[in-house]
Order: structure tokens, then C-alpha cells, then sequence
């Protein structure tokens, strides 16, 4: 098995406002995994404020490529215990871990739906991002949409925003990206607001959950605070939902591990994203029938996708029935 890697630069159609900053593109590692005549590819993406390094990862690449050449075609679960022993940070692993699963299921001839034994999987609709900026500016985008889910950014609650949103007849989400107060929380609560949207996600600064208490009326939804399965236990008491992302969590193989355990604990689950071409896509739309919600527009905001595959329209997901991940090169 031959292990190669690739930059890419993802250039935005708008800039996306986000509490991190303002963001036009964003610098992605394609890793392509190559065994008789077949390939599958794997995707991260470099962002600032998870102190990631693509640099740092094809300087570790360079090391570990050599051993790939001797290592056998297993099962994905197996092989993940090879990767593991690697230690290697979770956006590389899940570049890898999603490439072997597309690699595998091209080798075998069977979809990841086959492989998994999913059948006839149901998938639900994805969100699209609403960047930060005044609220006029957000209901133009939503209204001139064709999707009709949709998750509103902003690093702070307005009260008198809310009523506008929820007038709109979409459905809406809010991402906090951690910059409410316990008071805003409360708010949210006993105002009647909070039960009219989807959920809202990570309400409260990384860490400080605590506070946070599980609610019959607000879907909050954990996505900083829940970085892997040993999240789970703790946040139960505070949140409804968590958001599962591939690069956050290592890769597919230890998201279906996480899905199944949050299941068993009670979570609803969302599939998210980053800004990702089709590739990171692809692999996020595979286990979404598994999920209760999904947010999987990357794909969606760039305008030089330099891959083809699993799909998002309008909001509904379209899985690929080609093996592996479906995955393909285009440019």
C-alpha cells in the first residue's frame, strides 16, 4: 500500500464570518491510499484556532510513509489499531482512517453502507451556515436560499433577533461558538425562543458546561466540549445532542464507536463538518444515515471542489452507491 499526500487550497465563494475570525479559503492535505490499482483519498483542512499544521503533518508523513508499504489489507477496525500506534493528531488520523475506508470498500467491491451492514439508510437534511453579520444581512441570505434548514453563526445573543429568525418559516439553528452567558442560557429557557429552534450549539466558553443543565425545552448541543467517546459520560447531565466531527474525533472508525455509545447514553447526534471539498464530505455523508442530524454544506461554500462523490442539494444528502466512499478525483 502506497501512502501520498497532496495541498490544496480551498477558495471560498464568500467570506466566512465566523467567532474565530474571517476566513476566504482554507488550506486542505488530500492523502491518497494506493493498492492494486485502486485508491481511496482522505482529507483535513488546516484551522487556526485548533493550532493545526499542515506543515507539521507532512513533515510526520514523510516519516511514516515508508512503513505503509508493508502493511497488510485488513478491515478498517483492524487497521485502525495500526494508526493508532502512530499518535498521530486527530485531523491526520481521520484523513488516513477516511482513506482506507474508501481504499478498503474499492478493494472489496462493496459501499461503506455494504461493509456496515446499513440497510436502506435514512438520511436526514443538512443545514446550511449562515456566516456572522448583521441580522438583515443573515434573513436576506436565508430568504434568497433554496435550503430550508439552516444554522445562524453569531458570537453573542440578541434578544430581538430571535423573533425575526423564527418568522421566517425555516428551520433554524443557532451556533453560539461558545459566546453566551449562563444568563443567556437561561433566557433561552424560560422565554419560549429556545424550544422553536433545532438546537444550539456549544452555548457556553469550552469547559464551562458545568452550569449547563439538560433541557426538556432546548436541544443544546455539545460540539467543542465533545472531543471523543471518554466526552460522553460527563456531558450527558447538560446536553441533549452532540456534534460529531470526523477531523475532531480521528477519523470514521472512532465515530462509529462514538455514535453507538451516545446512542446507548441517550444523545441525538449531528454529522458536522468544516470548510471540506467533496472528499471530507463524502466520508461525513457515509455515516450520516446513523445521525439524527447532519450539517454538511462545506462542500457547498467552496467554489474549486476538486472532487466528486457523496453530495449535498438544497439540504438533502445524496449518498453514493460506488464502493468504497465513492470518491473521485476531478482536478
Amino acid at each position: 500500500m502506497k501512502l501520498t499526500h497532496q495541498r490544496k487550497t480551498l477558495q471560498l465563494k464568500e467570506t466566512f464570518s465566523i467567532a474565530h475570525g474571517n476566513f476566504d479559503f482554507r488550506n486542505a492535505l488530500l492523502i491518497t491510499l494506493s493498492h492494486e490499482g485502486k485508491s481511496g483519498y482522505g482529507e483535513c483542512v488546516e484551522i487556526s484556532y485548533y493550532d493545526i499544521s499542515l506543515e507539521d503533518f507532512e513533515k510526520k508523513l514523510e516519516i511514516i510513509s515508508k512503513e505503509f508499504i508493508n502493511q497488510q489489507i485488513v478491515h478498517p477496525k483492524y487497521f485502525f489499531i495500526y494508526l493508532k500506534s502512530l499518535q498521530l493528531h486527530s485531523f491526520l488520523l481521520s484523513a488516513i482512517d477516511c482513506a482506507y475506508w474508501d481504499l478498503y470498500g474499492k478493494l472489496q467491491g462493496k459501499s461503506f453502507s455494504e461493509l456496515n451492514d446499513i440497510q436502506n439508510p435514512q438520511l436526514p437534511t443538512s443545514s446550511f451556515t449562515i456566516s456572522i453579520a448583521n441580522i438583515d444581512e443573515q434573513i436576506l441570505k436565508i430568504k434568497a436560499s433554496n435550503w430550508n434548514s439552516f444554522k445562524v453563526k453569531c458570537n453573542h445573543l440578541d434578544k430581538e433577533n430571535f423573533e425575526k429568525l423564527l418568522n421566517l418559516n425555516k428551520k433554524i439553528a443557532i451556533d453560539a461558538n461558545a459566546s453566551f452567558s449562563l444568563e443567556d442560557c437561561n433566557w433561552l429557557e424560560n422565554s419560549g425562543f429556545g424550544q422553536k429552534l433545532l438546537y444550539v450549539e456549544q452555548p457556553l466558553a469550552i469547559g464551562n458546561f458545568s452550569g449547563l443543565k439538560y433541557s426538556s425545552t432546548v436541544n443544546w448541543m455539545a460540539d467543542e466540549d465533545c472531543q471523543d467517546i471518554s466526552s460522553l459520560p460527563k456531558l450527558k447531565h447538560h446536553y441533549q445532542s452532540i456534534n460529531l466531527k470526523l477531523m475532531k474525533c480521528g477519523g470514521i472508525t472512532p465515530a462509529l464507536e462514538l455514535i453507538y455509545e451516545a446512542k446507548k447514553l441517550g444523545f441525538k447526534i449531528m454529522i458536522g463538518c468544516m470548510t471540506e471539498s467533496s472528499v471530507g464530505i463524502s466520508a461525513g455523508i457515509a455515516v450520516a444515515s446513523l445521525c439524527d442530524f447532519a450539517d454538511l454544506d462545506g462542500a457547498n461554500l467552496i467554489a474549486n471542489d476538486y472532487a466528486a462523490g457523496s453530495y449535498v442539494e438544497n439540504g438533502i444528502l445524496h449518498l453514493s452507491e460506488q464502493a468504497g466512499l465513492g470518491i473521485a478525483l476531478i482536478s
